[in-house]
């Protein structure tokens, strides 16, 4: 019941170079659960924002009254990657050995922020829910973390896909949950939901 609506939400999103430079924002209104209108959308580039530092921006929305106040940062991506299993950060030994040295007790209150990192194998999926007509569907894994989100590419016409990809993240919350979804990718459509499980770190 706001015109002028506070959020003060922060979000973490890991550009990679061959990601597209554009970030696409959309406002939206609920009426209830089942009831939602867009309000209006904008865009930035990120190539032209100024790293590391706080850009302060009031964006206009297109064709719409209102315009959004935020604060972007574009920084190096640290502590975050995709990789392939056979590259994985773990699988060498000496950065293993680096890695329990760094997070060992002696050192735990060297940096009270770095609590650690999570690795992630994302090896498969089994017998999933066929979302199109030809009982097949296009799915991909989306892997959260706090506001932290990465995911794995889409594997066409499966119900038993494989990605094999391994996810790091960085932990700034040891309470936090890990959840892991699946969707099945509908074109310009927003995916369908195919499932989901939530892992808390605290059970790791």
């Amino acid at each position: 019941k706001s015109a002028n609506p506070q959020w003060r939400e922060q979000f973490d999103f890991h550009y990679f170079s061959d990601r597209k430079d554009m970030l696409d924002i959309e406002v939206w209104r609920k009426d209830n659960k089942k009831h939602e209108e867009l309000l209006g959308t904008c865009q930035v580039d990120i190539t032209a924002l100024p790293t590391k530092q706080t850009n302060c921006l009031e964006l206009p929305l297109e064709k719409q009254p209102g315009s959004l106040l935020m604060l972007l940062t574009v920084a190096p991506c640290t502590g975050v990657s995709i990789s392939d299993l056979c590259v994985c950060p773990l699988g060498d030994p000496g950065e293993r050995q680096q890695i329990s040295q760094r997070y060992s007790i002696k050192n735990s209150f060297q940096d009270m922020k770095d609590i650690g990192f999570l690795q992630v194998k994302v090896l498969k999926a089994v017998d999933l829910l066929a979302a199109d007509f030809a009982g097949k569907s296009d799915p991909f894994c989306v892997l959260e973390l706090g506001n932290d989100s990465l995911q794995t590419h889409t594997v066409y016409k499966n119900l038993n896909p494989e990605w094999n990809k391994v996810f790091t993240f960085p932990i700034k919350d040891i309470h936090d949950v890990l959840e892991v979804t699946v969707f099945d990718e509908d074109g310009d459509k927003p995916p369908d939901f195919l499932g989901k499980v939530a892992i808390p770190l605290l059970s790791v």
